[in-house]
C-alpha cells in the first residue's frame, strides 16, 4: 500500500501545498490565501482543492509562522516566571551591555513578563548542580498561587545551573501540576542544557510565551483533521529543518521558530546533491520576506543562538537572514520624501492593490505588474485576473508624482529598491562571512524567486541561477525532504588536555541515550537513529566559540585529542581568518543530533524538448527592463511545455500556474533533465 504524505507551509500572503503519493512518485501541488484570521479554514480549503480524502493519509508535515508571527508582533499569553531567589531581574538586566554600540539612541526590549510577574523562590545550585540550597515547596506553593491569582496563562521556571541538574525545576513543574494544573509550564532545562542565565531565561520565557497559542492552535487542526477520518501523525518542522511530533511542538514551540524558511533550505540541499550542486546560496522570495541561508559542502550553516525582536533563543536553527523584502512589501515615502521600500507588507489581506481586495498602497508586485513583468490573466492558474490600473494608480499617486517621476521610472525604483535590500541580505551571509558569492551558485524559490533571482546573480556577479521545478511550492517541497530530529547539548567546561578520546566517547555516549529516549517518546525507534556529534571549543580566554563536528570513530581513535586540536584550529582560521596553533583550548559544549531518516520525494526526468523551446513559446508582451529605456517585445514560454535541454536567449519570460521567471537580456536560459531552469549570462 502506497504511502501518502501532505507538505503544508504557511507563508506571509499564500499556504502552500505538496501530496506525495510514494509509490508512484507523483505530485499534486495546490495554493491558497493565508489571512492571519482564519488561516485553519482557509488550510482546510486548500486541502479540498487537492481533492484528497483524509483517511487515505498517512501523515501531514506542517511549517508555521504561528510561533516567529507571535513574538514579532508581541501578541503572545500573559505568563509569569519563577526563579531563583535573587535573580528576579535577569530579564531586565540582560548582559548589561549596548548591543549596538554605536547606536546612541539604542532601547533594549521591555520584558514580555513584567517584574510584578517575575517572582523569586529559595533555592540554590552550584554550577556543577550539587544542591546548595534545597528548594522551598511551600515559598514554591505560594508563588504559583500568587501567579494564578494574577491570571497568568502559563509560568516559565528558569533556576540558577538548572542545565547540570534539572531536579528543583521538574519539582516546580510537579507542584504547579497540584496547584494550577490548568497553567502551560515550561522549564528551562527541558528547553536547553546550555550554561548562560539571561538567555536561557529568555528562550524559557519566549517558550511560555507563544505555549497557549501554538498549542490552541495544532490542537484545532488536530481536531479539524481528526473530525475528516485523519488517523495518521501531524508533524511539525523544527528550525534545524528536522520533524518532530505535534505534541513535542506544542511542549515546546519555540523550536519551531523558524519552522516555514528552513523547509526551503532542505529542499535546496536535496536538490543541491542532486545536480551536484553543493555550494548554493539559498533565496526564497514570499509575500512579506525574503530569505536567505548559504549551504556549503552540501551542508547548510547551522547557529546555537539566534535573536527575534532584540530577544535571544538558546536553540539550533538553520542560520537564514531574513528581510521585509517580498511581493507585498510596501512602497512609501518617509517624513523626508526618501523612497523605501517594505519592511511593511500588505500580507494576504488586503494584499497588493492589483488583487482587488481593498489595498491602497503599492507594492512590489504591483510593480511588477505595471511593467509587464507579470500576465494579469495568468495569476495563480488563472483564479485571480489582476487590476492594472488600480496598480497604477496606486504608484502614480503614491510614488511617481510626488517625485516627479514617470509612472515606468516609479515602478522601476520600486523593484530596483526591493532588488538592494535582498543583495544586502545575501552580503550578510556571503561576503561579511569572508565567502566570496561568485563561488556560488545561486537558488531561487517562493513565489517570486524566478522575479528577481537573474537580477540578483546579475548584481552579484553569481555565474550560475536555478530556478526549481514548481519554485512557488518549493518549500513545501523541501518539508518532504525532512527527516526526525532530536538534539540534545550539554554544557560542560574544561581544558580539552584533560580529556582522553575514550572519556570524550563516553560523554557523547551518555547524550546519545538521551536523544534515544526523546526518540521513543515520540514514537520513533531509536535504533533508526544516526547519530551527528559536534563539540564548541575555544581557545582559552575567549568569549566566544567554534563549532567543531567531531571525526568519525575510527579517525578520533587514530589521531587523538591533536586531531581534535588541529580541526579547531583550522575551523578557527576559516571562520575568523586566523588561527594560533599550540593554544590552549577547552570544551564549551557538548552537542548531538539523533535523526531518523524518513522517505524522500524523488526527482523525475522530464521528457527532451526541440532544443529551442519553440513548441512552449505560447505569445509575446511589451516588458519593461531596468536597462532598457522603453519596453520591449518579449517572448513568453509556458514552462509546462518546455522540454530538456531547450535553450533561449533573454529578454524573455516563462509562465507557470503559480510563478514567473524573467530572463533578462544578454543571459540564457536552459532547462536541464530534471525541468530546472538554468540561467546563466551570455559573457
Amino acid at each position: 500500500m502506497s504511502e501518502k504524505r501532505l507538505a503544508i507551509d504557511i507563508g506571509g500572503t499564500f499556504a502552500d501545498f505538496v501530496l506525495l503519493d510514494e509509490d508512484s512518485g507523483s505530485v499534486t501541488l495546490e495554493k491558497e490565501p493565508s489571512p492571519k484570521e482564519r488561516l485553519t479554514d482557509h488550510i482546510f480549503r486548500g486541502m479540498g482543492r487537492l481533492d484528497v480524502d483524509l483517511t487515505d493519509l498517512d501523515m501531514v508535515i506542517h511549517g508555521s509562522t504561528v510561533v516567529i508571527n507571535t513574538i514579532l508582533q508581541e501578541v503572545g499569553s500573559r505568563i509569569g516566571l519563577i526563579t531563583t531567589q535573587g535573580f528576579r531581574d535577569v530579564l531586565g538586566l540582560g548582559r548589561g551591555n549596548r548591543p549596538e554600540v554605536y547606536n546612541l539612541l539604542y532601547k533594549p526590549p521591555t520584558p514580555l513578563i513584567p517584574r510584578y510577574l517575575r517572582l523569586e523562590v529559595p533555592e540554590r545550585l552550584d554550577h556543577k548542580g550539587n544542591v546548595i540550597t534545597p528548594l522551598d515547596e511551600e515559598a514554591t506553593r505560594r508563588a504559583i498561587e500568587r501567579l494564578r491569582a494574577r491570571e497568568v496563562e502559563g509560568i516559565a521556571v528558569c533556576f540558577l545551573h538548572a542545565y547540570a541538574n534539572p531536579e528543583h525545576e521538574r519539582d516546580v513543574r510537579r507542584i504547579a501540576g497540584e496547584v494550577y494544573p490548568e497553567a502551560h509550564v515550561s522549564i528551562s532545562s527541558d528547553i536547553t542544557g546550555e550554561f548562560r542565565e539571561f538567555e536561557r531565561t529568555s528562550t524559557v520565557a519566549l517558550n511560555t510565551y507563544v505555549m497557549p497559542s501554538v498549542a490552541a492552535y495544532l490542537a484545532g487542526l488536530e481536531e479539524r483533521l481528526s473530525l475528516g477520518g485523519f488517523q495518521g501523525g501531524l508533524n511539525i518542522i523544527q528550525s534545524t529543518g528536522g520533524l518532530t511530533t505535534s505534541e513535542e511542538a506544542r511542549r515546546m514551540p519555540i523550536r519551531t521558530l523558524e519552522s516555514g524558511p528552513a523547509g526551503g533550505v532542505i529542499g535546496a540541499v536535496a536538490l543541491g546533491k542532486q545536480l551536484d550542486e553543493p555550494n548554493l546560496i539559498a533565496t526564497d522570495v514570499g509575500g512579506t520576506s525574503f530569505d536567505v541561508a548559504l549551504i556549503l559542502d552540501g551542508r547548510p550553516f547551522e547557529k546555537s543562538e539566534t535573536y527575534v525582536n532584540k530577544r535571544p533563543v538558546l536553540q539550533p536553527t538553520i542560520d537564514i537572514t531574513s528581510v521585509g523584502a517580498g511581493g507585498g512589501s510596501i512602497a512609501w515615502l518617509d517624513d523626508s520624501g526618501g523612497f523605501r521600500v517594505g519592511p511593511l507588507s500588505a500580507e494576504a489581506d488586503p494584499g497588493p492593490v492589483c488583487f482587488g481586495k481593498g489595498g491602497t498602497e503599492p507594492t512590489v508586485t504591483d510593480a511588477h505588474l505595471v511593467l509587464g513583468r507579470i500576465n494579469p490573466r495568468n495569476f495563480l492558474g488563472r483564479r485571480m485576473e489582476l487590476d492594472v490600473a488600480g496598480a497604477k494608480a496606486a504608484i502614480q499617486g503614491r510614488i511617481a508624482d510626488p517625485l516627479g517621476l514617470s509612472l515606468e521610472e516609479a515602478a522601476h525604483g520600486i523593484t530596483h529598491l526591493a532588488d538592494t535590500n535582498m543583495i544586502h541580505a545575501i552580503r550578510r551571509v556571503t561576503i561579511e562571512r569572508g565567502h566570496d558569492p561568485r563561488d556560488f551558485t545561486l537558488l531561487g524559490y517562493g513565489g517570486g524567486g524566478g522575479l528577481f533571482a537573474a537580477s540578483l546573480a546579475r548584481e552579484m556577479e553569481i555565474g550560475k541561477t536555478i530556478i526549481p521545478v514548481n519554485p512557488a511550492v518549493f518549500s513545501a517541497w523541501g518539508i518532504l525532504n525532512s527527516d526526525f530530529r532530536e538534539d540534545v547539548v550539554r554544557t560542560t567546561v574544561m581544558p580539552t588536555a584533560a580529556l582522553s578520546v575514550e572519556e570524550l566517547l563516553e560523554m557523547f555516549a551518555d547524550l546519545a541515550d538521551v536523544a534515544a529516549d526523546k526518540l521513543a517518546a515520540s514514537g520513533l525507534a531509536a535504533e533508526r537513529a544516526r547519530f551527528v556529534r559536534a563539540l564548541d571549543m575555544r581557545y582559552e580566554g575567549q568569549e566566544h566559540t567554534v563549532k567543531v563536528p567531531l571525526p568519525s570513530a575510527d579517525d578520533f581513535q587514530a589521531g587523538g585529542m591533536p586531531l581534535l586540536q588541529s580541526l579547531f584550529d583550522q575551523l578557527h582560521e576559516r571562520m575568523y581568518a586566523h588561527a594560533s596553533p599550540g593554544t590552549p583550548t577547552e570544551l564549551v559544549n557538548l552537542r548531538l543530533s539523533a535523526i531518523v531518516e524518513s522517505g524522500k520525494p524523488s526527482i523525475l526526468e522530464i521528457p527532451r524538448g526541440t532544443g529551442d523551446g519553440g513548441e512552449a513559446l505560447k505569445s509575446d508582451r511589451r516588458v519593461y527592463f531596468r536597462d532598457e529605456r522603453d519596453a520591449v517585445t518579449c517572448p513568453v514560454y509556458d514552462r509546462e511545455r518546455l522540454g530538456a535541454g531547450d535553450a533561449f536567449r533573454g529578454p524573455a519570460i516563462v509562465e507557470e500556474w503559480n510563478a514567473t521567471t524573467i530572463v533578462h537580456p544578454g543571459q540564457r536560459l536552459g532547462v536541464d533533465d530534471y525541468g530546472n531552469l538554468i540561467i546563466t549570462e551570455e559573457e
